[in-house]
């Protein structure tokens, strides 16, 4: 059985709109809910950016369903901000949150007027955010010196079980990076083929919990709006690493999509009219393994996307409800934290 989720997305939709559209996934039949991160829009036409802490509050105190967040600790968000975040809604809602901890993107992260690191650095950034959270979580006074630097913090508030730490990986290089401190891994809908890979480098390197695909679809039904639909909202989303790290603005990605054609989308966007390819397409990610499936319409309305998948796609597959989103032991447990090391550069074959 498989938890099938709502992804809430905050660059396209008014946060009351937003609230209103999880709620009514809940009441057609989704089991759970993840929302983006952002401080910008990905285009000028998706138009917002809410506050996702804010609105996780209000989302997990009006619905029943566990909730997962994907942020970037380090440079907008000091890791101690981000373990005091997540204690509070882990101490109010037990087993209901997760979140998902990325090196994050130039578009967000360039506002703080600090030098966008290199990737190695990031991803070494991240891995002493990650130290400083679990330990936060864990109860201990942190002080850390290193990519990020923390003085004797500590978290009052905690909750009785830690909230999973969940890693985000678009490639198998990264996943198998993040298997050492992950208590579970998100990707996003790719070619069957590079999910396989995914998953592989993940397990072989010790990765343990739960696998969760996050899948980008566009459905209308009249089969040019739903490309139409796609090619206005997510033609700036198709562009592999590292351009998508780099570009720093919403008109930065504007300017490079301007020429992406709708056939490139639906590269990366599941484009269909028809309700059964939809759920064909949701059975062949279940049969990869995924345990969680959380499904993001492109579009800026949600709730006709809501009431046919709820009536028409659900029914079609086999919907559980999640297991309580806690850290797993190991590597559930805080380590102890690690002194900083510049990253050495990687060897070129």
């Amino acid at each position: 059985m498989t938890v099938i989720g709502f992804h809430n997305s905050h660059e396209q939709v008014h946060p009351a709109d937003l609230l209103r559209a999880v709620q009514h996934a809940e009441q057609v039949g989704f089991t759970a809910a993840m929302c983006s991160d952002h401080l910008e829009p990905w285009n000028e036409r998706q138009g917002h950016s809410g506050f996702a802490w804010s609105w996780l509050g209000a989302a997990l105190a009006t619905t029943g369903l566990p909730f997962g967040a994907v942020n970037a600790p380090g440079q907008r968000y000091h890791p101690v901000i981000v373990a005091q975040a997540i204690a509070t809604l882990g101490a109010m809602f037990p087993g209901r949150f997760w979140v998902a901890l990325g090196s994050g993107e130039a578009m967000n992260e360039h506002v703080t007027g600090h030098v966008w690191p290199r990737k190695e650095l990031r991803d070494a950034r991240l891995r002493e955010c990650v130290d400083v959270i679990r330990a936060l979580l864990a109860g201990e006074e942190v002080s850390h010196e290193g990519l990020v630097t923390v003085d004797r913090a500590r978290i009052w508030t905690l909750p009785d079980q830690q909230p999973a730490l969940i890693a985000p990986a678009v490639t198998a290089k990264t996943a198998g990076r993040h298997a050492e401190w992950a208590d579970g891994l998100v990707t996003i809908n790719q070619p069957h083929d590079t999910l396989r890979e995914v998953i592989a480098a993940y397990r072989d390197a010790g990765g343990q919990g739960t696998l969760t695909l996050q899948v980008h679809v566009s459905w209308d039904p009249d089969p040019d709006r739903a490309v139409a639909i796609a090619h206005d909202q997510w033609r700036s989303n198709v562009f592999p690493p590292p351009l998508c790290w780099d570009l720093d603005t919403t008109r930065a990605f504007d300017q490079a999509s301007a020429h992406v054609t709708p056939e490139a989308v639906g590269e990366v966007v599941r484009i269909s009219a028809d309700l059964g390819q939809h759920a064909a397409w949701l059975a062949e990610y279940v049969e990869l393994g995924f345990d969680q499936i959380y499904l993001h319409h492109v579009g800026k309305e949600q709730l006709p996307f809501l009431d046919a998948f709820g009536e028409h796609v659900l029914p079609q597959l086999d919907v559980t409800t999640p297991a309580p989103a806690v850290a797993i032991d190991p590597p559930g447990p805080a380590q102890p934290l690690r002194p900083h090391q510049e990253p050495q550069p990687a060897l070129l074959p």
